[in-house]
């Protein structure tokens, strides 16, 4: 619970169609084994005391008073259990039969909820023997207690607020409007689904999209049960196919004809925040439901779920081409139309031979592509100075080259020396002045080439660089379109591979290839022995971790100790706790700090959902204060 998770399971019993003694036993099973892994949201399958498939056997007063003896059962031996349990099972009510989901909590029944639309097609003959829940809500006898019996129900956790469920069963997912439209507006963070759809072929998938895709509909979490092996073959085979959802992404699924359980960690506190950003998710209806509280013993969730270690770099080869390829596209367009909107037929940009001017010329190459301007109109800059090795001049030159660039050099150093001079600047003294003068130098230079060639001058710098203010205010810091914005430094390292591996030239492949494998450098400090003295991770830390920390607060709204908690689980073995935490608060001080810088940042296209243009996705003051993040750390 702590930090917004709850641990929510799904489990199918292997029943005995009409056998509710068995079926409850299974059940109390089930349960045991999901009070062990920590769940506090337990669901079961429509019907499942009895058996979906009892047919006519519905009739049967026996079988539904059995069904009601062992749900008190239930209930009573689960009185220590500390979760929200769904359990399916025939009521009759006011002498008409329903199918209904029971919610238990602490040995008592908190809500009976009846189906809504009951299929009567194909396979399904529901109608015969059950009837429609309407939208009376009232109370219901059972076990001498009155209990609400209605569709709008929403169970409310007294000890985690954002911790709202409402529940609908199988058919209702189905239907047009489904009745968790109207629960998730009124509230509800959680919903579950009793199930009993059968089996046949290419039905799975058809199933996972749609509790997906509802999940991401509603912003909530989608806990998917249903019936399994144990039900009646007479025409029909149940494959258990349990699903757990959150916004679209799928936590867990259990895999058909096993009767599995399966557990899934839903972060209601991240789906509050989604929708509390969204002005278009309206909250509304809640006068029309019966808020029924229940308690849970305040714990910390054993996570299960895993965090992307690269959250923004897709782990699966085939999708990360497409992204790559999509951004690519994303970022060229965007400067197409700045060149047609300003008839410029010349770009600028300064070749450093690193990561992110490579990116930025090969972007800018397809720009010019794409509007069949000559390559050669894109005017690569090098500018070595103090700090520059052979290997990234070398690599700088022979990539504008190859791509059919125009490669212009302008040696800075001996207009960066007499600017020591000139403000009193003693050059041995390596400090900020030092590595800044020539950022701002090359700044400049660029500038004056484009107005020389009437060109626009491209930024090369990216978000990852954004966020940690890792950037020269008025050098590098400043362009007349910036391709790479919204480029964290993870993706940019993909993003150049995918276009050595696609690009059909071994030798700018090689290129490259050579460039990857350059340690990140802004090369504003003379070189040791020929080689790179100043490495960036090595003053701001790894790029990966900024990375992450950098998507779970903006994108996710994830306070510092949450992001902790999830860094250390998900970087385990590849950086220590103390490490993790020493680049947090890193983080967090320079990301305060240098809102500034940000909030003059020339334009230029956003490729995914997380962007710090002050026009667009981060509207932050500059003096915005960071200390109640880094208490928060201090405090751990």
């Amino acid at each position: 619970m702590k930090h917004g998770f709850i641990k929510a399971a799904a489990g199918t019993p292997k029943i005995r169609v009409a056998d509710c003694v068995h079926n409850a036993d299974e059940i109390l099973r089930i349960v045991k084994e999901m009070e062990q892994h920590g769940a506090g949201i337990m669901s079961f399958p429509e019907l499942c005391i009895t058996g979906y498939t009892c047919g006519d056997l519905f009739w049967q007063d026996l079988l539904l008073e059995s069904a009601k003896r062992e749900l008190l059962r239930i209930a009573r031996e689960t009185a220590r259990v500390d979760a929200l349990i769904f359990i399916g099972l025939p009521l009759d009510v006011e002498g008409k039969l329903y199918n209904v989901a029971a919610v238990l909590n602490r040995g008592k029944i908190l809500g009976l909820i009846p189906k809504v639309h009951l299929p009567n097609y194909a396979e399904y003959y529901e109608a015969r023997q059950f009837t429609p829940a309407d939208d009376r809500m009232r109370l219901v006898e059972l076990g001498g207690e009155q209990i609400p019996f209605g569709t709008r129900l929403l169970f409310t956790c007294l000890q985690m607020p954002h911790l709202k469920v409402a529940a609908e069963i199988c058919e209702d997912l189905w239907v047009p409007d489904p009745p968790s439209v109207s629960h998730a507006m009124a509230g509800a963070t959680v919903i579950v689904n009793l199930s009993a759809g059968d089996e046949i072929t290419g039905k799975d998938t058809y199933r996972r999209n749609l509790v997906t895709g509802q999940s991401a509909r509603l912003v909530c979490g989608y806990v998917y049960a249903t019936a399994g092996e144990g039900e009646s073959s007479s025409d029909l085979v149940f494959g258990g196919h349990n699903l757990i959802a959150e916004n679209g992404a799928l936590l867990a699924e259990a895999r058909r004809f096993e009767n599995q359980t399966i557990y899934g960690d839903i972060d209601v506190n991240r789906l509050a925040t989604e929708r509390r950003k969204m002005t278009t998710f309206h909250v509304k209806g809640q006068e029309n439901y019966l808020k029924v509280e229940f308690e849970l013993i305040p714990k910390e969730t054993e996570l299960t779920r895993t965090f992307p270690a690269r959250p923004f770099v897709p782990d699966a080869r085939q999708e990360r081409e497409k992204r790559c390829d999509e951004i690519l596209t994303i970022q060229a367009m965007g400067l197409k139309k700045r060149l047609e909107h300003t008839g410029c037929q010349c770009a600028v940009l300064g070749i450093s031979g690193g990561l992110d001017s490579t990116l930025a010329l090969l972007v800018t190459v397809r720009a010019f592509d794409y509007l069949k301007i000559p390559r050669k109109q894109v005017r690569a800059v090098t500018m070595p100075c103090f700090g520059t090795t052979d290997r990234t001049y070398r690599n700088a030159c022979e990539l504008t080259r190859r791509l059919g660039a125009t490669l212009q050099e302008v040696d800075i150093r001996e207009a960066v020396t007499v600017h020591f001079r000139d403000i009193g600047h003693d050059s041995q003294v390596h400090d900020v002045t030092y590595e800044n003068c020539q950022a701002r130098e090359r700044t400049q230079v660029i500038m004056d080439i484009a107005n020389q060639s009437g060109g626009l001058v491209i930024g090369t710098g990216d978000l990852s660089e954004l966020a940690l203010g890792w950037a020269t205010y008025n050098g590098d810091h400043m362009s007349m379109y910036g391709v790479n914005a919204s480029i964290p430094k993870t993706l940019v390292r993909h993003l150049v591979r995918y276009y050595a591996d696609t690009c059909g030239d071994p030798a700018l492949s090689d290129i490259l290839l050579d460039i990857l494998d350059t340690p990140v450098s802004p090369e504003l400090l003379p070189p040791k022995d020929g080689e790179i003295a100043q490495k960036t991770e090595d003053l701001v830390g790894p790029y990966e971790l900024h990375d992450f920390f950098l998507y779970y607060m903006l994108r996710a709204g994830f306070e510092p100790e949450k992001i902790y908690r999830i860094a250390r689980k998900t970087f385990a073995g590849v950086y220590g706790d103390d490490v993790i935490l020493k680049w947090l608060k890193n983080f967090y001080r320079r990301f305060f700090a240098q809102q500034f810088k940000r909030n003059c940042l020339p334009d230029g296209p956003k490729v995914g959902t997380v962007a710090v243009s002050p026009r667009g996705d981060l509207r932050m003051p500059s003096d915005g204060c960071a200390r109640i993040w880094l208490d928060q750390l201090e405090n751990l």
